[in-house]
């Protein structure tokens, strides 16, 4: 019955890479920890409606910062409970679980930020007194080089 609802296609390694923007290497390293198992079509790699799926909550799972191994159990309860019970359970303590690290890095992005920016004040009004304070402009100008060094370097 389930094969009703789902496609038999299959999809090579490039066709996933293209739509998922991820390399070959990133898809024979998820084969190697167990997370994909695609079939074999001598050397080449076939991958399945399915393989595609748990690629797409791989890429998920590592876009909210959860560990490979935790992505691995999430998916083995999925296989082990095809009503995603289980699967949804842990999901939802993982997720939640993830959203309080998050924030708790964010207070620590955001107290960074407000020490560098004071320390900036202070230096600024310290150096105003003397002709050493850089001009907004320098600023403009070495933030352009290097968003253009970025951008080359993207490029290669």
């Amino acid at each position: 019955m389930s094969d009703l609802r789902r496609p038999i296609r299959t999809f090579t390694i490039r066709q996933l890479c293209q739509e998922f923007k991820c390399t070959p290497r990133a898809l024979r390293f998820y084969e190697d920890k167990g997370l994909l198992n695609p079939a074999r079509d001598g050397m080449n790699r076939v991958y399945s409606y399915k393989d595609r799926a748990r690629l797409q909550l791989i890429l998920r799972g590592k876009r909210v910062g959860l560990a490979l191994a935790e992505i691995g159990e999430l998916l083995d309860l999925y296989e082990a409970d095809e009503t995603g019970a289980q699967q949804a359970a842990k999901s939802l303590r993982k997720f939640r679980e993830r959203i309080v690290a998050l924030e708790s890095q964010k207070l620590d992005i955001d107290g960074a930020i407000a020490q560098l920016q004071q320390g900036i004040a202070a230096m600024e009004k310290r150096l105003s007194e003397t002709d050493l304070l850089p001009r907004a402009a320098d600023y403009d100008q070495v933030l352009r080089r290097r968003l253009d060094g970025v951008e080359h370097s993207e490029a290669k």
